[in-house]
């Protein structure tokens, strides 16, 4: 015999397993983010250290004699 009490008690242990699959499913979907925005950084960093690297490229091949540097402000500042 099946009491109150007992299908009280069942109707929360499928609502707890029901919560803990969202949450499984939820946690997955957020560690896929994570995953996908640490590759991004990574390739951003690469980018970033490139074009690092084509400025000092351009800076010093802008610095030669009778060239003005291309950091040096314009006489109106």
């Amino acid at each position: 015999m099946v009491t109150e009490r007992d299908e009280a008690l069942f109707n929360r242990v499928i609502g707890l397993e029901e919560k803990y699959s969202f949450q499984e499913d939820t946690l997955q979907q957020l560690n896929d983010v994570v995953a996908r925005q640490g590759l991004q950084i990574l390739e951003l960093a690469a980018q970033l250290k490139s074009c690092k690297e084509q400025l000092e490229g351009l800076r010093e091949r802008g610095t030669g004699e009778g060239e003005a540097a291309i950091d040096e402000r314009p006489p109106h500042y």
